[in-house]
């Protein structure tokens, strides 16, 4: 354990927090104006705390009790990175809004010269300086109820809908009765959905996240969390009781965070994933979800279903220093040519086409 110099700032391992200190962030948390996003739950911050030993939380303390929670992952020289940096779609510092905080202070108090983020929620203000880029997570509002939703995609993109419709109607006939879980508990279905991502993976040249042991245990973990700020949801598309598409993601009481979507390809052109989404939405909002967050990165699917789009941010909050100058040669070079080539869409479509080959020369080996 470790303390800022006045002492009112505690670093400490996920695991050594109280039922109390708990408690509190998730009352702070449950406060705030922000989505409750099950990514800013304590319960993810400990699921990885499980697979990353480098996981700590500092606890600011105001008025004699704890006042903000700060999770994130220590590294090499300094360098910090939000909890589950890689995985994790929504990242910050679950706080008290009139809590008086300088990002330099939190970060000396953590031994950090640098915290990098990649996923960094709208409206946190501690760390906004530091934000060099900004990308849309694409949202699904279904606040108002599925029916309304789905009036609104008639009217907005009625192609989409009846093809979408039409295929999962073709779908049962030539495959079988088309069936729905929206909480599937057989963990056969989440190695099926594990298999057939990773080999979207590679197909599309990307790594393969679910090789990474941390992340595949991870996402075993949190599907067996169950919890009313976080919890996992394996929601899976039968056909003739035979899994043609499946999503694994997390939800609290009020959002549903898509995760890993994935899908058959022998069913491709029956667009299963899209069916699959619809009936999560369907489902989402008879559970009393009002939004589903679709994630950045562009998409056509995503294009679809959404109905609107937040920020989110990338970057890194830095304290002038060695270790600062040491990030910026580790990251800044990498993050500039990516923003070069998204700025440029047919550079983006070559890079795009690149990866795809790429994939499919290592598939052939």
């Amino acid at each position: 354990m470790s303390s800022g110099r006045d002492g009112r700032i505690r670093v400490v391992g996920p695991g050594e927090l109280n039922a109390g200190e708990l408690d509190l962030w998730r009352e702070i948390r449950a406060k705030s104006a922000a989505p409750a996003n099950p990514f800013m739950e304590p319960e993810f911050t400990l699921a990885v705390s499980r697979v990353r030993p480098s996981a700590r939380v500092a606890v600011v303390r105001e008025g004699g009790e704890p006042a903000a929670f700060f999770p994130f992952e220590k590294g090499r020289f300094g360098r910090g990175r939000a909890i589950g940096f890689g995985v994790s779609d929504c990242q910050g510092i679950v706080a008290r809004p009139e809590l008086a905080l300088d990002a330099r202070e939190l970060l000396r108090a953590c031994s950090l010269s640098a915290w990098e983020f990649d996923n960094l929620e709208a409206g946190q203000e501690l760390f906004a300086p530091g934000a060099a880029d900004s990308y849309p997570s694409f949202v699904v509002d279904v606040g108002a109820g599925y029916e309304a939703y789905e009036s609104g995609l008639r009217a907005r993109s009625p192609k989409f809908f009846r093809t979408t419709a039409a295929k999962e109607r073709r779908l049962g006939r030539q495959a079988g009765e088309v069936r729905f879980v929206f909480d599937e508990r057989d963990p056969a279905a989440l190695r099926q959905l594990m298999a057939w991502k990773s080999a979207q993976y590679r197909r599309t040249g990307r790594r393969d996240r679910f090789a990474q042991e941390w992340i595949s245990t991870l996402v075993r973990h949190l599907a067996h969390t169950r919890a009313p700020g976080c919890s996992g949801v394996l929601s899976v598309l039968y056909a003739a009781d035979r899994p043609v598409a499946a999503h694994f993601g997390l939800r609290s009481r009020t959002v549903l965070s898509c995760w890993f979507p994935s899908y058959d390809p022998e069913f491709a052109k029956y667009s299963p994933g899209l069916a699959l989404h619809l009936r999560m939405a369907q489902a989402a909002a008879s559970a009393g979800i009002g939004m589903l967050d679709l994630g950045r990165g562009a998409a056509e699917y995503k294009d679809g279903l959404k109905t609107g789009e937040i920020p989110v941010y990338e970057g890194a909050s830095v304290r002038p220093g060695a270790g600062a100058a040491l990030h910026w040669l580790g990251r800044e070079p990498s993050r500039r040519a990516h923003g070069f080539v998204r700025g440029r869409p047919a550079l983006a479509a070559l890079a795009q086409r690149t990866l795809k080959q790429a994939g499919r020369l290592r598939g052939g080996c």
